[in-house]
Order: structure tokens, then C-alpha cells, then sequence
């Protein structure tokens, strides 16, 4: 039996590259993992330059820390815009997806109802068939 595919996997499909790079970055950018190996590089980066005995490649203020903290800041932000334009892509074909289900499901249970209607008729004709027949037997 095959399996149908569904909205997430006909929407992964269509992704090209870019688009899946770019979400694997917003992805690492928004992870407890990203801060934490960030915010140990820029403690070890200020330490080195402020106890540094021999060579500060960035004294303080950290200028060259502020530029690439610019510069990250400055690709991150259209990245991760662009992951979020994906993910509401994503919602409306999953809403649309779901709005056609439940079509679906109502046209169904439609069906549904007028065959039961329909089997209840039948049986009330068959019961009234068989009362008239019963008074007709009991009358001869």
C-alpha cells in the first residue's frame, strides 16, 4: 500500500538550497547550543586581550568584537526573516491541507447521513408492509 504524501513533505520537496541552508542557520542561531558556544568565545576572546601579556589583537573596548557582532547581526537578521516567511508558508499550506480534510470529512459524513436516512426509510416501509400484512391475516 502506498503511502499519500503529505503538506510537509510536497512543501520540504520545493525547498532549494538556500532556503534549506538558511533555515539550518536560523535553526543553530535560535538554540541554547549557539548562545552558550558564543558566549564562551567572546568571555575567552576578553580575557585573552585583557590578560594577554604579550600580543592584544583587540584592546579594550573591543572593537573588533562590536564588528563582528555587527556583521553576524547583519546576516543573521535576513536569515532568520527568511526561515520565518518559510514557516508561515509552512502554516498556510498545513491550515489549507487541513480546511480540504475537513471538506472532505463533511461531504463524508453527508454521505453518511442520507444512506443511514435512507436505510431507516427501508425499514420503516418493511415494518409497515409487515403490519399491514399481520392485519390483513388477523382480519381473514
Amino acid at each position: 500500500m502506498r503511502t499519500p504524501i503529505n503538506w510537509h513533505k510536497k512543501h520540504a520537496a520545493k525547498l532549494s538550497f538556500g532556503n534549506r541552508l538558511a533555515d539550518a542557520v536560523a535553526n543553530g542561531m535560535g538554540s541554547w547550543k549557539f548562545i552558550i558556544l558564543q558566549t564562551v568565545l567572546v568571555v575567552l576572546w576578553m580575557f585573552l586581550n585583557i590578560i594577554g601579556y604579550t600580543y592584544h589583537w583587540d584592546v579594550y573596548p573591543f572593537i573588533l568584537l562590536n564588528l563582528l557582532f555587527s556583521t553576524q547581526a547583519a546576516y543573521a537578521a535576513p536569515i532568520i526573516m527568511m526561515a520565518q516567511n518559510r514557516q508561515n508558508e509552512r502554516d498556510r499550506e498545513h491550515a489549507e491541507a487541513d480546511y480540504q480534510t475537513n471538506i472532505d470529512a463533511k461531504l463524508e459524513i453527508e454521505a453518511l447521513t442520507l444512506k443511514l436516512n435512507s436505510i431507516e426509510v427501508e425499514k420503516l416501509d418493511k415494518i409497515i408492509i409487515l403490519l399491514q400484512e399481520l392485519k390483513n391475516s388477523s382480519m381473514k
